[in-house]
């Protein structure tokens, strides 16, 4: 088999489990990543703040501060950091709390090396990569994908690449009804459940429509909609 290679981007793995931790990381070296472990959620923080990576590859138990708070932390601080969770916990309650909180992906240990390597190459070029237009706008919201920035009005807002990648979608298809199928498909090129996408139009509507009127619709038995409102459509989730 043929293992997806990297090309010296700088990956953190955070996890407390020093074997588990050194399989992830030699995994990831020996497949071309410039990797570097942290067994706290404390010392994770620190180091995405002085020296962001590219991508964090993230247990959800720690000792300290636990990955959902991490997730969250990252979020609020503007950091656009990918986030593959690498975890034990695999309900779908925890799956659906880790990607709500911010995670871009979800992989449950076991896993298959190739696996791995398969999700953290998507992830990295979902980061970098945009639609390839200089920018894209809808009314006063618009996307610089030179900057990789998103904006309404003056008001400048953080987006994880996940958000970002869903609303780059919306913004190709203003007035278009996007069903949660089209939706996985794009943003994860999978199938997740439905809640997932929930948690995620809910989490990019909180940050879009938080100063002015609504842009994101529920169109109810259909899917979403970004565009002006209509007395047919309403905003619940």
């Amino acid at each position: 088999m043929t293992l997806i290679r990297g090309d010296g981007q700088r990956l953190l793995v955070v996890d407390d489990d020093p074997g588990m931790a050194e399989l992830l990381a030699t995994t990831l070296r020996l497949a071309g990543y410039d990797t570097t472990v942290v067994g706290s959620g404390g010392e994770a923080l620190r180091m995405c703040r002085e020296a962001p990576p590219d991508l964090l590859v993230l247990d959800l138990t720690l000792p300290d501060v636990d990955g959902l708070s991490i997730c969250r932390a990252l979020g609020e601080q503007g950091q656009s950091v990918p986030i593959l969770v690498v975890t034990a916990r695999d309900t779908v309650e925890d799956k659906i709390a880790g990607l709500a909180q911010g995670a871009d992906d979800y992989l449950v240990k076991p896993f298959s090396v190739p696996e791995v390597l398969a999700r953290v190459h998507a992830l990295l070029r979902r980061a970098r990569a945009g639609a390839e237009p200089a920018g894209l706008r809808y009314d006063e919201l618009s996307l610089d994908e030179r900057l990789r920035q998103a904006r309404r009005g003056e008001r400048r807002i953080p987006l994880t690449p996940t958000e970002y990648k869903l609303l780059e979608y919306f913004l190709v298809n203003p007035e278009r009804v996007l069903s949660k199928d089209q939706i996985m498909d794009h943003v994860w090129e999978y199938r997740f459940r439905d809640q997932v996408v929930e948690k995620l139009i809910s989490r990019l509507r909180g940050k879009i429509d938080a100063e002015g009127a609504a842009l994101i619709h529920t169109v109810r038995g259909f899917g979403y909609r970004l565009g002006h409102a209509a007395p047919e459509h309403r905003r619940d989730h």
